[in-house]
């Protein structure tokens, strides 16, 4: 060996030197900035995975726990609110009822009124005669005979089944005397009475011709001649409540 080649060993020395990695390795592996920068990815990736896992999941659950839980207060709220208008409702309508009922219950007869029925026929019969010539027919109650001396409970299925036992009636023979025009007006008038009354048994025959005495003169009658009407008057009465309860059939004993 010569000095020239010994004296190359410190240029071989640079190439070497000249060769070595810059950056750190571990393993083998020369940590570049690139690898540094996949490596902070992946330990971000899982730092934000733990994190989702162990915090934002729980809270996520919790919130949607108290979510339905929410939902389901404010269904019972609307449940409730719901029932509270429902039993205002159902107030209202039974106010209403009671309303109905009264109206209704005025319309049939009651002991008063039967007490004035008499009075309000005839008032009836009699009120289109104050105009009528001294010689014309005159309207006239003739008769008011009632059946019976008390009204008597319906049980005969006559009114239909559903009135059995919820009403009483009286009935009236009743019979009056007046030309076509009046027997008209009578039985418009009777249909305008307050209390609910039925009309049956209904006939009308031509009346003779009468005579009107006047001091001491027979004066015939002049116009349309009189007609004699004939009917049953019915008055429906509904029984009151000691009635009912013992008008309910009592069960048999066992």
């Amino acid at each position: 060996m010569t000095l020239s080649e010994d004296l190359n060993f410190a240029d071989q020395g640079e190439e070497f030197d000249s060769g070595a990695s810059p950056y750190p390795v571990v393993f083998g592996i020369s940590f570049t900035p690139q690898i540094i920068g996949i490596i902070a990815g992946v330990v971000g990736l899982f730092g934000a995975l733990f994190i989702l896992l162990n915090m934002v999941m729980p809270a996520w659950d919790n919130y949607q726990q108290q979510q339905a839980k929410s939902g389901e207060l404010q269904g019972q709220i609307d449940q409730k609110k719901a029932t509270l208008k429902q039993i205002d409702q159902v107030k209202k309508d039974l106010a209403d009822a009671k309303q109905q009922k009264i109206q209704v219950l005025g319309l049939f007869s009651n002991e008063k009124t039967l007490d004035t029925l008499l009075l309000d026929l005839n008032r009836l019969v009699e009120s289109g005669n104050a105009q009528v010539p001294p010689n014309a027919v005159k309207a006239k109650l003739q008769k008011f005979a009632p059946t019976t001396n008390k009204a008597e409970p319906i049980t005969d299925g006559s009114l239909g089944v559903a009135v059995d036992n919820k009403l009483k009636r009286i009935s009236i023979n009743v019979e009056f005397i007046g030309t076509y025009e009046q027997t008209q007006s009578i039985l418009r008038n009777i249909e305008r009475l307050q209390p609910l009354l039925i009309v049956r048994d209904y006939q009308s025959v031509l009346a003779p011709v009468q005579a009107n005495t006047q001091s001491g003169k027979v004066i015939r009658q002049v116009g349309p001649p009189p007609i004699t009407t004939s009917f049953q008057l019915q008055a429906l009465i509904p029984l009151t409540p000691e009635e009912l309860a013992a008008a309910v059939p009592k069960a048999p004993p066992k």
